[in-house]
């Protein structure tokens, strides 16, 4: 790649900007080698040109339809494509991951703008809800009530170190806030700086090719807090999509609750997974368990969100096969570059404190690593006694790690599952008449979790209608809601009610004539049927 591939300004809407005199560069994490391009920190004056443009961009955005929204997600995922291999080398350099990797990421990216796009261009996401008046009824008539959601206003997204395409410029926060008609505004990630300036490229050429309002995208560099702080402080910021460290996530919460109007802020900020082995299962595939599992911990160099990094079972012969086998099949796992020398660090420092803690013992550790950065898988154990009396050991360690929690009993593993934070995933390993056995256990699971997998392992996060990707706090600041998957959406809109509204200053999702045909509850009744037709049926 050219220098001249990489400009580093600022998109303030559809221009590039590049006032402020303080630079920041790219680095490989492969070799710490500087990259192409020298790019330019925000000013506090195109801070606040980009948030008039994107104030003035939500009075027109949100009066778009479906069909107008869904075009513009089809066209962003059509340029990224366009960008063909530059941005895969781009985005390899940047985060040390394999190309393998970032041609699916860049799939996963286009798909999910693609399935917005259909969302949208359906068009029932906005819960439409109708109940006719009824004049005559007694003691006191029934007015005409209907409700939908509508577009909150602009959103800042800031873009994840882990998912350089998939969780960050076009990823799955800009998208379903772009799906339900907000202008975003991104805070691009400091460790892919030039990923991100191809992609936010794309999404401004999409912008001019389906005419949408200049402001309706924007993209900020800034190196440390300020840029980020002054966004989520700037008055025309109504919410926050983040996904990082329960450090950065809480600390934007409390930003946002300090505001004169608090806004949402939907912050994933990752959780430990735990995975209960039961004994059974260890019986009849505990090789193939621990290979699995092996494969699960060092995916990526163990930074998946959902890593899993705690596994509990009951002392038995079964289960030192299991620590045995994993152990095995761990050390024989190359160390991987990780996503950039401060995460390598944080996870070496993370690493090192867990086992400093009483009573932990390690049970494999793969090989050192001679290149810069890399990433030393380790599995380690504990007792469920030692276990509950220590909550350092029920943290998060970020990287390819995890710790095998032996209980002494199943009371014991019933309360350590008790003793757990809220996650985004928990795993149960059970052969079927066993899980019958342990719904107590499994129940104590479910009431700490977004998602409650059986006989998989909890990474891979399936983008589908039906995903749940959240937790109870402190794995995310909302469980109600998802940020993969199109309920996503829901967390960028907000309901609206229309009492005795005239029907020509209605939204056509809810005139009576229904002229979008979409799915709607009408007098307590799904239909996409207008409501004269539904008046005949009766």
């Amino acid at each position: 790649m050219t220098k001249e591939n990489i400009q580093g300004k600022n998109f303030i809407g559809n221009t590039r900007s590049d006032e402020g005199q303080k630079q920041q560069q790219a680095f490989n994490p492969a070799n710490n080698e500087v990259l192409t391009g020298a790019f330019s920190t925000a000013t506090n004056s195109e801070l606040e040109q980009t948030m008039q443009l994107a104030s003035e961009a939500f009075q027109q955005l949100k009066k778009y339809s479906g069909a107008q929204k869904g075009a513009f997600l089809r066209a962003i995922a059509e340029e990224i494509e366009a960008l063909g291999d530059t941005l895969v080398q781009r985005a390899c350099i940047e985060s040390g991951l394999p190309e393998g990797r970032i041609i699916g990421e860049r799939g996963r990216t286009m798909n999910q703008l693609r399935a917005f796009a259909q969302l949208v261009e359906e068009g029932s996401w906005v819960d439409a809800r109708i109940d006719t008046a009824q004049p005559e009824r007694q003691p006191i008539p029934k007015v005409d009530l209907r409700k939908q959601l509508v577009a909150i206003g602009p959103v800042v997204v800031f873009g994840a170190s882990n998912f350089p395409l998939a969780f960050s410029v076009a990823g799955g926060d800009t998208a379903s806030a772009l799906a339900a008609g907000n202008p975003v505004i991104v805070k691009a990630h400091s460790a892919h700086l030039g990923t991100s300036e191809l992609v936010a490229t794309a999404v401004i050429k999409a912008a001019e090719r389906c005419d949408m309002p200049n402001g309706t995208f924007s993209m900020l560099y800034g190196s440390g807090h300020s840029v980020g702080q002054a966004l989520v402080k700037h008055p025309v910021t109504q919410a926050v999509g983040f996904t990082g460290s329960g450090f950065g996530g809480k600390a934007l919460y409390q930003l946002a609750q300090q505001r004169p109007q608090p806004i949402p802020v939907f912050a994933e900020m990752g959780s430990v997974n735990p995975v209960v082995l039961l004994p059974q299962a260890l019986r009849n595939r505990g090789a193939q368990i621990a290979q699995q599992y092996a494969g699960s911990i060092t995916l990526g160099a163990g930074q998946f969100c959902t890593n899993p990094g705690l596994l509990l079972g009951v002392a038995s012969d079964e289960l030192i096969a299991f620590e045995t086998a994993l152990g095995e099949a761990v050390q024989a796992i190359a160390p991987a570059t990780m996503l950039t020398q401060g995460i390598a660090k944080a996870f070496d420092e993370g690493a090192e404190q867990a086992l400093k803690q009483t009573e932990v013992q390690i049970v494999a550790q793969a090989d050192q690593s001679s290149q810069p950065n890399q990433g030393r898988a380790v599995v380690a154990k504990v007792s469920g006694a030692d276990f509950l009396k220590n909550p350092a050991l029920h943290e998060e360690v970020f990287g390819p790690y995890s710790l095998l929690v032996v209980c002494a009993n199943r009371e014991e593993l019933a309360q350590a599952i008790q003793s757990l934070e809220g996650q985004l995933t928990a795993t149960v390993m059970g052969e079927d008449e066993e899980l019958l056995e342990c719904k107590e256990i499994i129940a104590g699971l479910q009431d700490r979790v977004g998602r409650l997998i059986y006989n998989g392992v909890p990474t891979g996060v399936e983008v589908c209608p039906s995903q749940h990707h959240g937790g109870p706090f402190p794995s995310t600041t909302d469980s109600r809601f998802t940020s993969v998957g199109t309920d996503a959406i829901k967390r960028f809109a907000r309901p609206v009610a229309f009492q005795n509204c005239p029907q020509a200053l209605l939204p056509q999702e809810l005139q009576d004539e229904n002229p979008l045909n979409i799915w709607r509850l009408t007098d307590g009744k799904w239909s996409n049927e207008a409501i004269s037709v539904l008046a005949e049926q009766a």
